[in-house]
């Protein structure tokens, strides 16, 4: 089960985390980073996923940088106001704090960075900026804006065909300049389709990315 733990960066800002660890030795490490509504505890659902196919696993709670504990609600003020925390956020501040946590997870092990919509982008360019093994990306919502970044592991990023963040034609862009991504397309599946606390959650998408996704894995660290 996922506990609370305080994270150090390099620039002495602490800001808090989830943390799960798996049963026996772990497969490896992975930061995930957190959509719009912050750490929510639907994150720490997420740790516990991961650590039950063995990977240690940590959320943090990149908005920390602003203040602490922001979460925001699953509204149209809670989205507005998500997106002005997020826009509001130096990209060197956030890899900063995502370098942090992995540094508590390298090792012997691989260690993965993920994210869902804007923890997506902070994913896709921490892929690029920061040293991962791989990268299990759902639908990061400004990746189309971000292709000046590529990620420099093997990567997988899942999106639905009916996401009103990233559209389709988007998507071959992105497919376009990165021909080595593994990208999945998920019929019917709106934007945040992954999380069942929302009403975008899609049965079908949700199981079907996370198996494509720990296949994928198994397929490139054996």
């Amino acid at each position: 089960m996922s506990t609370e733990i305080k994270i150090t960066a390099v620039d002495g800002h602490m800001f808090d985390a989830w943390r799960s660890e798996p049963d026996g030795n772990a497969r490896g490490g992975v930061v995930i980073l957190h959509a719009i509504t912050g750490r929510i505890p639907h994150l720490a659902d997420v740790c516990d996923q991961w650590a039950s196919e063995g990977y240690l696993a940590v959320a943090p709670s990149l908005f920390d940088r602003i203040e602490p504990n922001i979460i925001n609600p699953y509204t149209p003020a809670g989205v507005e106001a998500g997106i002005g925390h997020y826009t509001s956020l130096n990209d060197d501040k956030i890899l900063v704090d995502v370098d942090a946590c992995a540094e508590t997870l390298r090792g012997e092990s691989p260690v993965i960075i993920s994210g869902f919509c804007t923890g997506g982008t902070w994913a896709w360019i921490s892929a690029d900026k920061l040293k991962f093994d791989a990268m299990v990306n759902y639908y990061g919502s400004h990746v189309p804006s971000r292709l000046d970044y590529k990620p420099k592991c093997p990567s997988i990023i899942h999106y639905g065909d009916i996401d009103h963040c990233v559209s389709l034609p988007e998507i071959e862009i992105i497919k376009e300049a990165n021909p080595d991504l593994r990208i999945h397309i998920h019929s019917g599946a709106k934007h945040a389709f992954f999380n069942p606390e929302q009403i975008s959650y899609h049965p079908d998408a949700a199981p079907k990315s996370w198996r494509q996704s720990m296949a994928f894995l198994d397929e490139i660290f054996g």
